[in-house]
């Protein structure tokens, strides 16, 4: 027979889930600011200072000392997902260049630099 869980392991255990999410969520916006970063270094372009702002963050893993900015930059990543319309590859960049810039307004709105 099985044993319940008690309302503290189910807790527990919806923590544990979440803080996956949150890493793994870090983890793929780390990849993709190094994308973005190299995007414009190849096409020989300044990057401006909102766009760079945001990729640093996940680059230099700043999230890990400010807490609660990971949780609103996932809240972001989820409203763009949902909101923005589905990527081709023609819009890529452009979609990309937009999520870094709604990135570093939550950043900035929420007093994280």
């Amino acid at each position: 027979m099985a044993k319940r869980k008690t309302a503290e392991e189910k807790y527990k255990e919806k923590i544990r889930k979440q803080q996956k999410i949150l890493e793994d969520f870090a983890e793929y916006e780390y990849e993709w600011s190094g994308d973005l970063i190299t995007w414009y270094r190849v096409k020989k372009l300044d990057m401006p200072e909102d766009e760079y702002r945001a990729c640093a963050f996940f680059r230099n893993r700043e999230y890990r000392n400010k807490l609660g900015s990971l949780t609103l930059l996932y809240q972001m990543n989820v409203r763009c997902n949902d909101e923005l319309p589905e990527v081709t590859k023609e819009l890529a960049f452009d979609m990309l260049r937009f999520k870094y810039k709604m990135y570093a307004q939550v950043l900035k709105t929420g007093g994280f630099y």
